[in-house]
């Protein structure tokens, strides 16, 4: 069996939904692939952590036990 032609590895351009991009290569068929987060935007690099509260239940709990920021 001939991999070679069974596989195209080509170019591959990835873009973050914070604004960056990077090339790299892959199997996939599509030019561009777009992710939501990257090493650029995730807490764990970025040392910044990031709460979605939609239903205030952080604040709640904030308020409840009296915890200040």
């Amino acid at each position: 069996m001939n991999l070679k032609n069974k596989y195209e590895y080509k170019t591959l351009t990835v873009k973050c939904s914070c604004g960056k991009s990077f090339i790299t290569k892959s199997t996939i068929k599509k030019p561009i692939l777009t992710i939501e987060i990257c090493s650029e935007c995730h807490p764990f690099y970025t040392k910044k952590q990031k709460i979605i509260d939609t239903e205030k239940r952080v604040d709640n709990f904030n308020k409840k036990f009296k915890i200040n920021k």
